[in-house]
């Protein structure tokens, strides 16, 4: 007789910073996210250029990833407006080199800040209330802000790996830190 799995649903956490609502993503969020896809320079990075339909199998990923594994990205929401912004948190699909904090922003909202705040927000998640000891990012050679923004956090080039299929042409530069090295900033 074949077990059953048991389905729960996720209690996810809403995380509040001086300018940001990070909440899990939603339905609500689709069009956003979607168009955010659709451009090519801002999705270079972030799993390239997506039509509609893809973008909608990439935004299920994030969604679901929620359910499996009981953290994922956050949906980053300006506190005044409600504007969706971008993606950020907390990533380790099956394969993946690590227990990742990630981010990925609208044009319209790179270079104010928002990445280092929402990321920073997280770290604080993962490493308190999830319990993680490591963190890393996964960063193009070529893409110097996302760089720079995990320098800013206090991360540093750990290697450089061939993402897991179906990204197996990717090669990413993490650069990680320790729970220690964070709480000690």
């Amino acid at each position: 007789m074949e077990k059953a799995r048991q389905h729960s649903a996720v209690t996810t956490p809403i995380l509040t910073t001086a300018r940001l609502v990070l909440r899990a993503p939603g339905e609500g969020d689709f069009d956003a996210y979607a168009a955010m896809m659709a451009d090519a320079d801002t999705a270079r990075f972030i799993g390239g250029q997506m039509t509609r339909s893809a973008a909608w199998r990439s935004f299920a990923t994030l969604v679901g990833h929620w359910q499996l594994r009981g953290f994922g990205m956050f949906s980053v929401l300006d506190k005044k407006t409600g504007d969706w912004l971008g993606r950020v948190g907390a990533w380790q699909p099956e394969g993946w080199p690590g227990q990742e904090v990630g981010w990925g922003l609208i044009p319209a909202a790179q270079g104010k800040g928002y990445a280092y705040e929402a990321a920073s927000a997280c770290l604080d998640h993962v490493f308190g209330s999830l319990g993680w000891s490591q963190v890393i990012h996964c960063i193009a050679a070529e893409n110097a802000p996302s760089i720079a923004l995990a320098r800013r956090l206090g991360s540093r080039w750990q290697a450089e790996v061939l993402l897991p299929p179906p990204l197996v042409d990717y090669k990413a530069q993490i650069y990680g830190q320790s729970a220690e090295e964070w709480r000690a900033r």
